[in-house]
């Protein structure tokens, strides 16, 4: 039986690697049905001592993941952004909270909730071609799955502004020189590359591993608990705006929104 209780996460034990594959054809976009699976799976992986890492990727040469489908989002329910933004807070925290080593394999664009995953992963290694953004106040909404919390932390403030306030998009070269990804290979080699390292955390010993990433935690989460709680509440907050309707509206439309600051 499968671990995965979704059809778009694909998974494969490799030794004692996790292996996740995103395919959820054709942006491996997130949803209700496998944001859940994330959260499920990975409290299935703490139970397996044998586990002692998982790799993420997506499935295809495009995209890692562009996030949340924006369809979701058009008709402008807070009910519904309230129901979102907790999918995706507990699926992306218990990734951050996994017990042994999370490496993300980003194989393409990595947008939005697509980057978020990848953040909430200990290890980043990107492909040459790879292109990064948190780009949701383009389409009047804000990265409500740890964005503003763990770029600002990896990246420092003024590049998390660019990218955030901005809406800078930038290519794994500039990821790999402010510190978001840890290492850049060639196109089509990122899955290898984060499989290897893998390997190498089943040479040490797991329970130290554990303890010592809990330690590395210690600081960074006391700092972003409550920022985490506010991104979910403000993210539902834009739902009461004109904004926010019609920048995802602009955005399924293929047209320039007009802004109304309300």
């Amino acid at each position: 039986m499968s671990l995965s209780t979704s059809e778009k996460l694909k998974v494969e034990i490799v030794g004692h690697t996790a292996k996740i594959t995103i395919d959820n054809p054709g942006a491996n976009t997130w949803d209700t049905e496998s944001l859940p699976a994330l959260k499920d799976l990975v409290g299935k992986l703490n139970e397996d001592r044998n586990i002692y890492a998982l790799v993420i990727t997506g499935e295809g040469e495009k995209f890692f993941s562009a996030g949340a489908d924006l369809k979701l989002f058009a008709d402008g329910d807070p009910e519904n952004a309230r129901r979102m933004a907790v999918y995706f807070g507990e699926a992306f925290e218990a990734l951050a909270d996994f017990r042994g080593v999370s490496i993300a394999a980003v194989n393409g664009f990595a947008m939005g909730g697509g980057l978020e995953v990848a953040m909430a992963c200990d290890i980043r290694i990107a492909e040459a071609q790879a292109q990064m953004a948190l780009p949701e106040a383009k389409v009047g909404l804000l990265p409500c799955a740890g964005g503003t919390q763990r770029l600002s932390w990896l990246v420092g403030e003024g590049w998390a502004k660019r990218m955030i306030l901005c809406g800078e998009r930038i290519k794994a070269d500039t990821a790999e020189r402010i510190g978001l990804v840890e290492e850049v290979v060639g196109q089509g080699e990122s899955l290898e590359r984060a499989m290897a390292l893998a390997e190498q955390v089943g040479e040490q010993s797991p329970i130290s591993v554990a303890f010592c990433k809990r330690l590395v935690h210690t600081g960074r989460d006391t700092v972003i608990g409550a920022g985490l709680e506010g991104e979910r509440d403000l993210f539902v907050d834009l739902f009461s705006t004109e904004d926010q309707r019609e920048g995802v509206n602009a955005f399924l439309e293929k047209r320039k929104p007009e802004w109304k600051n309300c």
